[in-house]
């Protein structure tokens, strides 16, 4: 299942999460040009590698060096089916999210749920030394707090049944329920290991849906909630009719 769009029309430009698109598409064009072996150095300098954080004292350079790991990371990506999806995510999702938070408060969120993931990965694979890099845990938290803010709204996802594709509407509690049950239980199979190969970092995502979805309450206070609506259609698979969101 892949999100094509959502039923949620934004209020405002949302001029956060194309800034972080940009500088992750920036970021990725660059590190394209590096040799092999340099792209190499730069995952395992920036990267958060779960071993080095438990080996080296905080207080040292070398451990301050590593806890600003927890932030480059978000920022470099793998490949580009890994960027691609990524962004997508933070274009569908994102902007909703922003529109509720306004654009500090969101890029704050946004980086603080990252670290968050990062630190839950580092709980799970303590003694792993393969660098984890990418948004992943971060746009994980921007799905849970779109989850909070739009329990109503509607995704519209693209299926591939025997090789035809089909777009299909459903709840958007359907679809990040059932994103966040497969994170876990991937993660859970990866820590019994028999998929230690896989190379996805899943319970960063879990760790950062977990944050975003208690942490997103706080980036709302003391900002009077946006009306938001969606478009007057059918949709062809739903469990209820959506006229107004995020009503008192």
């Amino acid at each position: 299942m892949f999100p094509i769009k959502d039923s949620i029309l934004r209020q405002c430009k949302p001029i956060a999460t194309w800034s972080l698109i940009a500088i992750n598409i920036f970021v990725f064009i660059i590190t394209l040009q590096l040799p092999h072996r340099m792209l190499e150095a730069v995952f395992f300098i920036f990267g958060v590698i779960p071993l080095r954080m438990h080996v080296l004292p905080i207080m040292s350079q070398e451990g301050i060096f590593n806890l600003m790991t927890f932030f480059s990371c978000m920022f470099l990506h793998g490949g580009w089916f890994h960027i691609i999806t990524n962004m997508w995510m933070l274009w569908i999702f994102g902007d909703n999210v922003e529109d509720q938070m306004g654009a500090p408060r969101f890029c704050i969120f946004y980086l603080i749920t990252g670290v968050f993931a990062s630190v839950v990965h580092v709980i799970f694979s303590p003694f792993s030394q393969i660098p984890v890099v990418g948004a992943s845990g971060a746009i994980s938290g921007v799905l849970a707090a779109y989850l909070g803010m739009f329990p109503r709204a509607v995704v519209t996802l693209l299926i591939p049944i025997f090789f035809f594709p089909f777009l299909v509407d459903v709840p958007a509690v359907f679809f990040l329920v059932f994103w966040f049950l497969e994170q876990f239980l991937s993660g859970t199979i990866a820590s019994l290991g028999s998929d230690a190969g896989s190379g996805v970092a899943w319970w960063a995502h879990v760790g950062g849906f977990v944050s975003g979805l208690v942490l997103y309450r706080l980036f709302l206070i003391g900002r009077p909630p946006r009306p938001c609506w969606q478009p007057d259609r059918a949709y062809k698979f739903r469990a209820y009719k959506i006229e107004k969101s995020f009503k008192k």
